[in-house]
């Protein structure tokens, strides 16, 4: 009984300070993320192609993800240990060889495998700007990298493609890439 008569004067003097209860309801989230799988845009070059998806509706709306396995090509010992190995690996620079970083990478994690991601600036041939995550992760000696990209923000990119990868179709997905399934 004590605790209703709390919430009612708790709720009474937040009207009486003309606040709407309306706004004790839960927020409108943003529509999630679907992701919709292309065809992989990029030439052949020493690697298998891998898969190429689209984000459609949240944060990430009309970005691009492009993700495959480079197996037996990381370092055994550390995996994706620094910046420089992103740079070098996640695939950025077929999207564009002009690409900045814009902030130090940070330690991430997709599934059980460990590496880093970071975020560019791209120079695109459109003369739009353009942002883009890269992601690098490990498995032994065997690498799987990720590269996000569009007009949206890097960060809202990064993490929309990470919880993409977290999903169990995706995490089985590189798990049969990186054994060469």
């Amino acid at each position: 009984m004590r605790r209703a008569a709390t919430i009612a004067l708790v709720l009474a003097a937040l009207g009486a300070s003309g606040v709407g209860a309306y706004q004790l309801a839960p927020q409108a989230t943003p529509t999630s993320a679907h992701w919709r799988e292309l065809a992989w845009p990029f030439p052949r070059d020493g690697w298998p192609a891998g898969r190429a998806f689209r984000c459609e509706g949240g944060a990430c709306d009309g970005a691009e993800l492009y993700v495959r396995a480079k197996r037996g090509f990381c370092n055994c010992d550390s995996g994706v240990a620094d910046d420089d190995e992103v740079d070098r690996v996640a695939d950025i620079d077929l999207i564009t060889p002009r690409f900045a970083a814009t902030a130090p990478g940070e330690v991430v994690h997709v599934g059980e495998l460990r590496g880093r991601a970071r975020r560019y600036d791209l120079a695109i041939y459109d003369g739009a700007s353009h942002a883009a995550a890269g992601i690098a992760v490990s498995r032994r000696c065997d690498l799987f990298v990720a590269a996000a990209q569009g007009r949206g923000d890097a960060n809202a990119m990064q993490h929309a493609a990470l919880a993409f990868l977290e999903t169990q179709e995706m995490k089985a997905w590189v798990t049969a890439a990186l054994d060469g399934n």
